[in-house]
């Protein structure tokens, strides 16, 4: 078991006190104890000797599961059907194919400590447990169809040799005695994977042992094979019976053909293509199922990667083994096609696989050299299948389904494993013939392949600074070729089989997705992900923004989430797609402090965000005050264009805060890492009675420190946003009980209601409350909330005209909203009876002449000065606004809520000048949202909203 791959998932980060010595640990995931045995465990892996070298761990697996079937059975059937010209040109294209992937393989196993599983493992610990896991299935299962496929084409050549005739009768001296027929070759199949399932069980070194006989055996045949194109006479061959074709009228099939020994007649006559029936299936062969016939002798170069867990040193065996393997494998193929093509007609290479037999100096050799190299492969395909299961298994992808498949013997053989792939290569073995489960098995090993690929490219265009491979002759572009060859290959062998893999592939990534643990492997998606984010933040350019494209961007602060829950999941759904930041300031000084408070407590407000559901980044900061905190996140927060320029505080005020993530109703769904542990997954303080502020236990700033973060914020040219009684909130209930389209109601009120003697509506503040309505409303699940957009309007003046101009500009803005005036004569008078006649300068004229020059100035042209004196144009007559005028907006607000709105956006004044009347200003904004439910107070600083295209 690789250090990468913990069954435990562990961390420990220590602080030590220097002063106490006392030591600190943040733990998460399993306890010591747990991380201890696993330790153990894993020292006991580690102990078990590995004894295999390159040569008999990688070269004779290699090459035992590359030559197999088509070197002795299949050579003659690939250049009979396609010609020599085509059947060079397949190798070609197959070696290339595959010689990319070895390259791939070459560099990911150069790349670090390799474990048991081979392929799987390099897969899944490049691209990460999803693609691993499907892909390591799909690898497990072509294993499984190949050593099938394999102990189908031994079981070919015994009854091709031993097999009574057709007729039942055996000729007399003859050999020919065994029954022939499906079951028959059902039952000499089952009896040749129990002699493979002995040799599996007993162990890697034994079967490695048993390769080197066979691999002597497989070359002195070879050599025997060469020497006979030379040594033997020309002759006639009595050819197999054929398998009757269905609606055949034409001539009879020969059954002689001719060894002719090199001639050119011959050679020319094999150079062209000319496909024809598979006497042994009865079908018409192309050019993609003789492909995928073939490809099954290149499919072995994974057989090394397969024993990975019992070689000494799998990064130095496994390239330069495999290597090795490709390049000797590739040669004697096409020396093959070439001499038999020279020497053996047409007829003799369609219609009698076994004619190497027939032309050998000794026939019974080749026979032998055919028995040894399948059952090889067929217990190299059957021992790999089952180091892939057991690695499968051992990583729990599959929860207990696999469990049973980690048991090992006690010298770590998995006999589990090797038993449930004995049961299913038996369930393949019901197919009967070679070539009917030979385009799945290529198809299979394809997919694979282009997955190795895959994470080769990955990792390399990723170029995290430790993906750095010993073996270096790749480049990314070898990677896309192999990815193409494989993809294109897939589906000329057979595209609804191609597909139907595909999207196999596709199902089990999804399961193991949504039902895996977190591993920790790492995942490359998360260093791809890293690399485009970067490069396409260099091209955020600030300088190029536009209106037309502005978006929220929240920095919101959040003193406790306990208390926060309905104002975080809100402003969740007003970012539109912008970025989105909980901020948090925890007091104190670093140079006081023996560690980073903050860092044990990301892990918690992650966990707090993926419980939530929200869209959001976590920014935490270490102050002496919370106001210096707030600047600290407002100057840094972000990074390139994706910078927070809106800031959202909760309202100061004395309401008793409720403890949302103790609420049996949100916590009831939160996962937990141990089940006998109930706790959440996140820990944050509880809350005290008087915990409003934005410090973390009770008020740790005063009303004069709170205004002055709201006046920072405006000096930085951020927009500022308060919520007040959003611990009323709550989205599931809010949603879920306004089903009804136009149930559900948002109310915007766009005028200063702290500035009576000025009552426009189309400032930039009251354009952005427009804005952050109409943004709200855009969202799925506010869409059928309906705005209602209120305007407050005095004696003398034309509501309809009021109500018409209004109603123009939000069809210019395409803003749907119902328009309604309120008059608040009243509320004005109790305003103006407190100044005194002496400064009673009603500007309702020149209101009025604001609102009618409003069409050629343009909606959003700034009136002349704005601008320049924008930080100190505070209202001169704010800290003079009565009591009595206050509470009387409150109850016109509220006398307006028929039905209740879920929320109320109204505008926020910009704080005073004098710092001396911060008290007093928030006393204002307190009387005048008091008992209003859910209320933003938005001031906007900067035009959101044009009318141009």
């Amino acid at each position: 078991m690789s250090e990468r791959t913990p069954l435990l998932h562990y961390r420990l980060s220590t602080s030590v006190n220097e002063q106490s010595g006392e030591h600190h640990a943040c733990l998460s995931g399993e306890t010591v104890e747990q991380s201890l045995a696993f330790s153990r465990l894993k020292s006991a892996h580690h102990s078990r000797p590995k004894k295999l070298s390159t040569f008999f761990g990688v070269v004779i697996p290699t090459l035992l599961s590359m030559f197999s079937v088509v070197v002795f059975l299949r050579i003659g059937f690939v250049v009979g059907q396609c010609g020599l010209y085509q059947a060079i040109a397949m190798f070609l294209v197959a070696y290339f194919i595959i010689s990319m992937t070895v390259l791939s393989v070459c560099a990911i196993s150069t790349n670090g400590a390799l474990d048991a599983g081979g392929a799987y493992y390099m897969i899944s610990r490049a691209l990460g447990p999803e693609f691993g896991g499907s892909l390591g299935v799909m690898f497990f299962l072509a294993n499984v169809c190949s050593s099938a496929l394999y102990i189908l084409g031994l079981v070919e050549a015994i009854v091709a040799t031993f097999g009574l005739p057709e007729d039942g009768v055996s000729p007399a001296g003859s050999l020919q005695v065994l029954p022939a027929g499906y079951w028959w070759s059902l039952l000499y199949a089952t009896g040749i994977l129990l002699l493979c399932l002995l040799v599996c069980l007993v162990g890697a070194e034994i079967y490695a042992k048993a390769s080197f006989l066979i691999f002597l055996v497989v070359m002195i045949v070879l050599a025997s094979i060469f020497i006979s194109f030379f040594a033997m006479r020309p002759r006639t061959i009595l050819l197999p019976a054929a398998l009757p074709v269905h609606n055949n009228t034409g001539p009879q099939p020969p059954n002689m053909a001719n060894f002719t020994g090199f001639k050119l007649d011959t050679l020319l006559g094999n150079l062209d293509a000319d496909y024809a029936v598979d006497y042994t299936t009865g079908t018409m062969m192309s050019f993609a199922t003789v492909f995928a016939v073939m490809f099954n002798g290149c499919t072995g170069i994974m057989a090394g990667s397969n024993m990975s867990g019992d070689l000494k040193n799998p990064s130095y065996s496994i390239p330069r083994g495999t290597i090795t393997a490709v390049i000797f494998t590739f040669i004697i193929y096409n020396l093959l096609s070439l001499m038999v093509a020279c020497s053996c007609d047409r007829i003799l290479l369609q219609r009698d696989y076994s004619f190497l037999r027939d032309i050998n100096v000794w026939n019974p050799l080749v026979t032998v050299g055919v028995y040894s190299s399948t059952m090889s492969a067929a217990m190299s395909n059957l021992i790999g299948a089952s180091r892939i299961l057991f690695a499968l298994a051992r990583d729990d992808l599959f929860g207990t389904v696999l469990s049973p498949a980690k048991k090992t013997s006690h010298n770590g053989n998995p006999w589990v494993s090797v038993l449930l792939s004995w049961f299913l290569v038996q369930l393949v073995l019901f197919t009967g013939k070679l070539n009917t489960i030979a385009s799945i098995v290529t198809i299979f090993f394809l997919l694979v392949y282009a997955a190795v690929d895959l994470a080769c490219l990955a990792l390399e265009w990723a170029s995290a600074p430790n993906f750095r491979p010993t073996f270096r002759y790749f480049t990314w572009h070898t990677c896309v070729l192999g990815i193409v060859g494989c993809a294109i290959m897939m589906f000329l062998i057979n595209a609804i089989y191609a597909s139907a893999s595909i999207a196999f592939m596709l199902l089990l990534l999804l399961l193991i997705h949504y039902l895996s643990p977190t591993s920790s492997w790492g995942y490359i998606s998360q260093a791809l992900i890293f690399h485009q984010v970067r490069k396409y933040l260099l091209m955020l350019d600030v300088r190029k923004d536009h209106v037309k494209f502005w978006r929220p961007q929240l920095l919101l602060m959040v003193s406790n989430p306990r208390s926060s829950v309905g104002l975080i999941t809100f402003i969740n759904d007003i970012k539109k797609s912008g970025l989105y930041v909980l901020g948090h300031v925890q007091l104190g000084d670093l140079d006081t402090l023996p560690s980073n408070p903050l860092q044990c407590r990301y892990d918690s407000w992650l966990s707090l965000v993926d419980h939530l559901n929200i869209k959001a980044f976590v920014n935490l900061t270490l102050a002496d005050s919370v106001r210096h905190g707030v600047q600290h996140l407002l100057f840094i927060s972000g990074l390139g264009g994706m910078r927070p320029n809106t800031l959202v505080l909760g309202f100061y005020d004395d309401c008793t805060p409720k403890d949302k993530l103790t609420d049996p109703a949100l916590t009831a769904t939160v996962p937990t890492q141990d089940p006998e542990d109930e706790r959440p997954p996140y820990h944050f303080p509880a809350l005290r009675p008087s915990n409003d502020g934005m410090g973390e236990n009770g008020k740790v700033m005063g009303p004069q420190e709170y205004v002055a973060v709201i006046a920072d914020a405006m000096k930085m040219m951020k927009n500022v946003a308060l919520a007040r009684y959003f611990h009323q909130f709550d989205r599931a209930s809010t949603i879920s009980s306004s089903p009804g389209k136009g149930a559900l109601y948002v109310d915007v009120w766009p005028v200063n209601l702290l500035r009576p003697d000025s009552s426009s509506y189309v400032d930039t503040c009251s354009l952005f409350l427009l804005q952050l309505a109409c943004v709200l409303n855009m969202v799925r699940a506010w869409r059928h909330a309906r705005l209602r957009l209120f305007l407050c309007v005095e004696e003398g003046r034309s509501l309809r005209g009021a109500e018409e101009k209004l109603g123009q500009l939000l069809k210019e803005l395409r803003i749907k909203a119902n328009v309604y005036t309120v008059p608040w004569d009243q509320q004005v008078a109790l305003h103006w009876q407190r100044q005194g006649e002496a400064g009673k300068r009603r500007p309702t004229r020149q209101s009025q002449r604001e609102e009618e020059g409003l069409g050629k100035r343009g909606l959003f042209e700034e009136k002349e000065g704005d601008n320049g004196d924008f930080v100190n144009s505070f209202p001169s007559n704010a800290t003079r606004l009565s009591d009595e005028y206050l509470l009387a907006v409150n109850r016109l607000i509220l006398d307006q809520a028929c039905p209740p709105p879920a929320v109320r956006f109204l505008y926020l004044p910009h704080p005073p000048a004098d710092t001396q009347h911060y008290t007093a200003y928030l006393r204002q904004l307190d009387l005048l949202t008091k008992d209003l439910g859910p209320t933003l107070l938005i001031h906007g600083v900067t035009p959101v909203l044009t009318t141009d295209l």
